[in-house]
């Protein structure tokens, strides 16, 4: 079983896109969220990033009950980790 992977985007960061396309070649489901769209993700984002909107920001919740994992454009690789523990 596989945990979720949430991205908070905007519609303008190129980051974001590329991760996006990564994720859907590696078959990895996630939950895309505009910030620009969403006070409160906006607030969850800041608050992950010292109260700046940096995104692509990713939330992992791993199926296997560890620690949630809040990652600021982390690469294909640091997420597939963040899942597997």
């Amino acid at each position: 079983m596989q945990g979720t992977v949430t991205m908070y985007s905007t519609t303008w960061c190129g980051y974001c896109r590329r991760l996006k396309s990564q994720l859907e070649r590696e078959g990895i489901a996630y939950t895309e969220i505009n910030i620009e769209q969403d006070p409160e993700s906006a607030a969850f984002v800041e608050k992950a990033n010292g109260g700046n909107q940096t995104v692509p920001t990713v939330l992992v919740v791993p199926a296997g009950g560890g620690e949630d994992v809040v990652m600021t454009n982390p690469s294909l690789a640091q997420v597939k980790q963040a899942l597997a523990v």
